[in-house]
C-alpha cells in the first residue's frame, strides 16, 4: 500500500470520527436546550397555577378553578398634625433630701419610747427619753461648786480691797497687794470654769430627751425600752429620711447634655416620674441640676430632679422611670410608630391611595414618642398610611382593610340608587336579584365578574381542572388513557365536558321563595341571637344557633335548599364527559366513558359512581353540592362549642362564628384537652367532600 493510499484511509477515518463527534455535541446540546425550556415552562407553569391553566386552571382547589391572589388585610391610620414634646427618658433611684441617724449625745438607761415605728415626724419632735436623775445630780454638783468658788472670789475681791486702801497710806507691802489681786484673777477663773460645768451639766439634762433633727419619715426603732445606750453609737435609736420634698438621681448621655444645659438655663424644666412599667404618674417635679464632671466607664452625667412628693408615692432609695421634658415641636405632621420602616433607600411608608392599592414614599423620619413620630418630609396631613400587614406588600399591591364586606361593585351604585335605596345586607341584594333585568350592563358585567371570581373558574375542577379550555393532554394520549386523556381531560381532573363549576349560581323560583319564607320566620330570631350581624354571617350564626330559634324558624330553615360548594374532587355541569380520568377507558377515541360519561344518578357528588371519570360525579348531573348536618353532628358540633367557650374567649377574644373556629384551628397547640378531644370527635364525622359540581342535567348512561 503506497503513501497515497495510507494517507487517504486515515483521512477518511478521521472525517468520519469528526462527523460523528459533531452529531454527539449538537444532540447533547439540543438536549440540554430542551431541559432549559422544560425548567423555565415548569417554573412559568407553577406560577400560573398548572399546565394549560385556563378558567379553569391548574389546582385550583377542590372543584374551583384558578384562584386570584388574595388581597392582604392590613391596618391604617391617617397622617395628622399635632404637638410631639421631645423628652428625656432616663432610669431614676430616689433619693431623699437628707438621710438622719438619731444618736443620743449622753449615756443611760432608755426610759420612754415617744415615737411609732413609720411615723412622719416634725424637727424638734421628741422621740426618747434617757433616765435625767444622774444629769440633774451633775448639775447640781456643778452648781455647788459655782456656788462655793464665787463665795471665794467675793472673799478675795474684799481684800484686795483691803490690802489697795492700806497701800495708799504706805501701811503694807506693794507685793502682799499684787498677790492678793493674782488670788482674784485665779478665783474669778475658777468661777467661770464651774459656770462652764453648770452649763454642760444643763445642757446633758437636756439631751436626754432625745428630739426629731430634721422633719422626714422615722425608720424602725434600733433600741428597746429600758436597755442601755451610749452617747454616740453607731446604731442610734432610729434613721429618719426627709421625703418632702425628694430628690431622684438619674444618668444622661453625654451627648445630650449640652441641649439639657441650655434649656435648664432657658427655663425651668419639667420633670415627671413613673412607676417601672412606665403607666402610673408618681409625682411631677423640676428638673435640678448636673454633675460637673462625665463618668469616663459609662459615658454619662449625673443629673438631679426635685419632687415635692405630697402624696408619698416616691419612697427612698426606689427604682422610677424619669422623663425631662425639654421642649415640644408645634404642629408636625405625625403617624403611628408601626407606620414607618426602613428600607435600602432610607424610611418610608406604604400610603393607601383611594382605589385601595398601596405605593412607597420616602419619607425622612424625627424626633417621636414610644407611639408615635414625627415626620419631617415626604407626607402630608391627611394621607392615609399602613400600619399593619406591610411587610407583605409590595409596589400596587391591593390590599383589603379590616372593615371591608363583600358589597355590590360601584357600578351598582347608580342603579341601587334608583331601585334599592335605603335597603342593606341581604335586603338590598334580593332587591338587587330581583331587578337584575332593569340594572345597566356596566353593573350587570360587574357584578358576572364578581360572582366569577368567588367561585372556581370555567373549567372543571380538583388538582388541574378539566374542561376543554384546562389541562391539555396531561399524562396521557388522546382517546382516553389513564391519569386524564381525552380531549383535554386534566391531571387528576374530570373530563373535557367539566365546565363552569364553582362560583356562584342563581336560585329557582322555588328557592327563592323559601327564602324569603325562612327571611321573614328567622328575623326576630336573628335580631336576638345575632345582634348586629348581617347577610351571610347572620345566618351562619342562625345555623350555629338553630337548637335555640323557634319552631317556626327552625321549620323555615329545614325547608330552604342549600346550594352546592364551589366543587371539589368533580367536573362542574357535566362530570366526566370527553376524557376520563383516573381509570381505564371505557370508550377509545372520546375518552372515558363518552359524553354522559358514568352511571351516577342524576346530582351525584363527590366520589360518584365511576362511568366515564373516576372521582367525578356521573353524567352532566354532576354537582350536587353540600351536605345535611345529621342531629349527631349537630350534637358533636354544639359539644364542641361548649368544651372551647373557655380556649375561644381566651384566645380568640372578640372574633364570632367562623373567624373564631378558624382562630381556634390556627391555636390548635395551645389548646386544653377537652377541646381537642371534642375537635377530633367533630372533625371524625365531617363527611369526606363536602361539596360538588355545580352542573345539573340528565343522568349519564
Amino acid at each position: 500500500m503506497d503513501t497515497r493510499t495510507r494517507v487517504s484511509r486515515v483521512w477518511t477515518t478521521t472525517r468520519g470520527q469528526s462527523g460523528r463527534r459533531a452529531i454527539i455535541i449538537v444532540l447533547v446540546l439540543a438536549a440540554l436546550a430542551g431541559l432549559i425550556w422544560f425548567a423555565v415552562h415548569l417554573a412559568d407553569t407553577s406560577k400560573l397555577g398548572g399546565p394549560g391553566a385556563g378558567p379553569g386552571g391548574g389546582f385550583g382547589g377542590f372543584g374551583g378553578g384558578g384562584r386570584r391572589r388574595p388581597s392582604t388585610t392590613v391596618g391604617v391610620a391617617t397622617a395628622q398634625t399635632s404637638d410631639i414634646p421631645i423628652t428625656l427618658e432616663a432610669l431614676g433611684t430616689v433619693t431623699p433630701a437628707a438621710t438622719v441617724t438619731v444618736v443620743p449625745q449622753v449615756s443611760g438607761v432608755i426610759t420612754q419610747i415617744l415615737f411609732k415605728e413609720g411615723q412622719t415626724v416634725k424637727k424638734g419632735q421628741a422621740l426618747a427619753e434617757i433616765d435625767p436623775r444622774p444629769l440633774r445630780e451633775q448639775l447640781l454638783q456643778a452648781q455647788g461648786n459655782l456656788t462655793r468658788d464665787q463665795a471665794q472670789l467675793a472673799n478675795a475681791k474684799l481684800v484686795l480691797t483691803r490690802d489697795q486702801t492700806l497701800l495708799t497710806q504706805d501701811s503694807i507691802a506693794r507685793q502682799d497687794v499684787d498677790t492678793q489681786a493674782a488670788l482674784v484673777k485665779q478665783l474669778e477663773g475658777t468661777v467661770m470654769t464651774d459656770q462652764a460645768a453648770v452649763g454642760m451639766a444643763r445642757l446633758n439634762l437636756g439631751y436626754s430627751r432625745v428630739v426629731a433633727p430634721v422633719s422626714g419619715r422615722i425608720g424602725l426603732r434600733q433600741i428597746d425600752l429600758g436597755n442601755y445606750i451610749g452617747a454616740g453609737g453607731a446604731t442610734g435609736i432610729a434613721v429618719i429620711t426627709e421625703v418632702t420634698p425628694i430628690d431622684v438621681s438619674f444618668t444622661i448621655p453625654q451627648d445630650s447634655v449640652p441641649q439639657v444645659d441650655a434649656q435648664a438655663r432657658a427655663g425651668k424644666l419639667a420633670a415627671t416620674a413613673y412607676d417601672r412599667t412606665k403607666t402610673v404618674v408618681l409625682d411631677q417635679g423640676v428638673f435640678s441640676t448636673l454633675d460637673n464632671q462625665v463618668d469616663p466607664t459609662t459615658g454619662t452625667v449625673k443629673a438631679k430632679a426635685r419632687f415635692q412628693n405630697a402624696k408619698g408615692q416616691l419612697f427612698p432609695s426606689q427604682f422610677v422611670n424619669i422623663k425631662v421634658d425639654l421642649q415640644t415641636l408645634k404642629n408636625v405632621v405625625v403617624v403611628p410608630v408601626t407606620a414607618v420602616r426602613t428600607g435600602p433607600d432610607g424610611d418610608f411608608v406604604w400610603g393607601l391611595r383611594p382605589d385601595k392599592t398601596v405605593t412607597k414614599v420616602m419619607v425622612q423620619r424625627g424626633p417621636g414618642t414610644p407611639l408615635v413620630t414625627s415626620i419631617i418630609r415626604g407626607l402630608n396631613p391627611g394621607a392615609r398610611v399602613i400600619t399593619e400587614g406591610g411587610d407583605r406588600l409590595t409596589e400596587g399591591a391591593r390590599v383589603q382593610l379590616p372593615g371591608d364586606r363583600n358589597g355590590p361593585p360601584p357600578q351598582c351604585q347608580a342603579d341601587l340608587q334608583k331601585f334599592c335605596k335605603g335597603k342593606q345586607g341581604m335586603e338590598m341584594f334580593q332587591c338587587m336579584r330581583a331587578n337584575a333585568s332593569k340594572f345597566s350592563q356596566q353593573c350587570t358585567a360587574a357584578m358576572a365578574a364578581m360572582r366569577s371570581g368567588r367561585g372556581g373558574g370555567s373549567g372543571g375542577g380538583g388538582y388541574g381542572g378539566g374542561g376543554q379550555g384546562g389541562g391539555g393532554q396531561a399524562f396521557g394520549q388522546a382517546g382516553g388513557g389513564n391519569f386524564g386523556g381525552g380531549q383535554g381531560g386534566g391531571s387528576f381532573g374530570g373530563g373535557g365536558g367539566g365546565g363552569q363549576g364553582g362560583g356562584g349560581f342563581t336560585p329557582s323560583p322555588e328557592m327563592q321563595a323559601a327564602r324569603e319564607a325562612m327571611h321573614k320566620a328567622c328575623d326576630p330570631d336573628i335580631k336576638k341571637l345575632c345582634p348586629g350581624q348581617e347577610g351571610r354571617e347572620a345566618f351562619m350564626c342562625l345555623r350555629e344557633n338553630q337548637a335555640k330559634s323557634t319552631k317556626a324558624c327552625q321549620d323555615a330553615l329545614g325547608k330552604t335548599p342549600r346550594p352546592g360548594g364551589a366543587g371539589g374532587f368533580g367536573g362542574g355541569s357535566g362530570g366526566g364527559g370527553q376524557g376520563g380520568g383516573f381509570g381505564p377507558p371505557a370508550g377509545g377515541g372520546q375518552g372515558g366513558g363518552g359524553q354522559g360519561g358514568g352511571r351516577g344518578a342524576q346530582g351525584g357528588g363527590n366520589f360518584g359512581p365511576p362511568g366515564g371519570g373516576n372521582f367525578g360525579g356521573g353524567g352532566q348531573g354532576g354537582g350536587g353540592g353540600g351536605f345535611q348536618m345529621t342531629p349527631e353532628m349537630q350534637a358533636a358540633r354544639e359539644a364542641m362549642q361548649k368544651a372551647c367557650a373557655a380556649d375561644m374567649s381566651k384566645l380568640c377574644a372578640g372574633k364570632e362564628g367562623r373567624e373564631a373556629f378558624m382562630c381556634l384551628r390556627e391555636n390548635d397547640d395551645k389548646l386544653s384537652g377537652g377541646c381537642k378531644a371534642a375537635r377530633e370527635k367533630m372533625r371524625a364525622m365531617r363527611p369526606p367532600g363536602s361539596g360538588g359540581g355545580g352542573g345539573g342535567g340528565s343522568p349519564g348512561r
